[in-house]
């Protein structure tokens, strides 16, 4: 397709947003006006760039918004146990291996890579936010530090090879008739090589913020909850200081994380056996988000019978408003990017025939393949740019297919087989969109239950992911 004015400015905005950030600046402004110029240019009306601002924000609130609600479900599940005392009592197994920060930071690497293996990172980063992050945080590792830990081990190492579930492999080898198996063990080598230098340089990064084991550690993280709460007291009471504890309190203690536990066996077993009914794609997190409001009304009427129905409601309300304040910024962002994706442009600019959108994002990748020289190195960097160009729409999957086939048609020219490129692609694509370094992918639930602002994450992680991608690539160019 011929490139338009509106590819262009598509591919301006995207480099203004992207300079905005190194230059450790808000992107909401930007973001917003350049979704104007391009719903303008695109549509010839002056009134269809305006109404595009809203409905680009309309469509990516629709779409993050269970990602949104599964934060606010699970901040409200830790209001409740707190309130019981019960959060006090369920990290105190865990204070015994998780001695302090450092140790604290690969132990959340491990735990997430590993649940985020079988069932992808979305189901598992609630259940790791919200019982081990407290803890890591108490034995000294900061919550950029925690965030960093779970971001590159889950959205990172585990889901840009999905060795286990192999969705995307699958994806990137489709379109071309690659080898689905070659594939999946070259991305697999790949992804530990990237994970292992990014997770080594974020964590030399940040050692030196690590602090001794200390109470006071969560008490100071959980200022900052409690601060933008108490700006809205007509709408909660006040915060308790302390937690106060009750004969219910250990018990709420163990069913929390054994319920948890069992929703893990039983989606593993649902995957890889018949032994249970298996589960829906996606209905992971439905399921962790379901069970928590149970227990959170559970928690509520054995804190106190009498005020149970007003403690679930005021639970929920804080919930919410922390997501919202996550959540804010990150959607007028998605809301350009999801210009540049034909699956939602047809919702943005109100087109009736959704076959007649347009796709800036994908035809600018796909008229950036001919720039590339048939020079090894080169066409394998290209690639990979490509492929981290493609997952600024957020997903990371959505140009899997498309990395495939330019894999194929680039390896004709140059001695490197079509399976490294597409892998090198691929690892492009997943790490930057599925994502590390996009603050409108699932990230924004690890920032949010950090509860540290999802910029924050982004521009840490920026350099260790980047040295790991060029690592493993060069590796891939000369052994694999």
């Amino acid at each position: 397709m011929e490139l338009t004015a509106a590819h262009w400015m598509y591919l301006i905005g995207t480099c203004i947003i992207i300079v905005t950030m190194l230059f450790r600046q808000n992107v909401v402004v930007p973001a917003l006006l350049m979704t104007f110029f391009v719903g303008w240019i695109y549509s010839g009306s002056f009134l269809m760039g305006v109404q595009s601002i809203f409905n680009a924000s309309l469509t990516a609130a629709a779409e993050l918004f269970n990602i949104f609600l599964i934060i606010a479900i699970m901040t409200a599940l830790l209001h409740a146990l707190k309130a019981l005392g019960s959060d006090e009592q369920m990290i105190i197994p865990f204070q015994k291996v998780m001695k302090n920060g450092h140790l604290s930071f690969w132990i959340l690497v491990f735990v997430t890579y590993a649940l985020s293996l079988f069932f992808w990172p979305a189901p598992a980063v609630p259940l790791i936010g919200a019982l081990l992050i407290p803890v890591a945080i108490r034995a000294g590792l900061p919550p950029i530090g925690a965030a960093i830990a779970i971001s590159l081990a889950g959205h990172g190492m585990a889901l840009s090879s999905d060795f286990v579930i192999r969705v995307a492999p699958g994806l990137t080898a489709s379109s071309a008739g690659l080898d689905v198996a070659a594939i999946t063990d070259k991305t697999f080598i790949l992804s530990l090589i990237t994970g292992a230098v990014a997770l080594s340089i974020a964590y030399f990064m940040i050692r030196k913020s690590i602090v001794k084991p200390s109470k006071e550690n969560l008490i100071k993280w959980e200022q900052n909850d409690e601060e933008d709460q108490a700006q809205d007291q007509a709408i909660s009471p006040p915060k308790q200081t302390t937690s106060q504890t009750n004969k219910y309190s250990f018990l709420f203690a163990l069913i929390v994380p054994l319920t948890f536990l069992a929703i893990i066996i039983y989606v593993v077993l649902a995957t890889f056996s018949n032994a249970v009914p298996s589960i829906e794609s996606g209905a992971g997190a439905s399921l962790i988000g379901g069970i928590a409001v149970i227990l959170i009304i559970g928690a509520s009427f054995a804190k106190n019978l009498k005020t149970s129905l007003r403690n679930v409601a005021d639970h929920i309300t804080k919930g919410f408003m922390f997501a919202f304040k996550v959540m804010g910024v990150v959607i007028p962002i998605a809301g350009f990017f999801f210009i540049g994706s034909g699956d939602f442009a047809a919702k943005i600019f109100r087109l009736e025939d959704p076959d007649q959108a347009p796709a800036f994002l994908f035809d600018l990748v796909q008229a950036g393949q001919h720039a590339i020289p048939e020079n090894a190195f080169i066409t394998g960097f290209g690639v990979l740019l490509l492929g981290m160009i493609s997952g600024l729409d957020g997903s990371g999957f959505s140009a899997l297919p498309l990395i495939g086939s330019l894999s194929d048609a680039l390896s004709q020219s140059i001695e490197v087989d079509g399976t490294t490129l597409a892998s090198i692609g691929q690892m492009g694509a997943i790490w930057v969109g599925g994502g590390t370094l996009i603050a409108w992918s699932p990230i924004i639930a690890i920032a949010g239950f950090a509860k540290i602002p999802v910029m924050d994450l982004v521009r840490k992680s920026f350099i260790p992911v980047i040295l790991g991608l060029t690592v493993s690539t060069i590796v891939a160019l000369l052994f694999l």
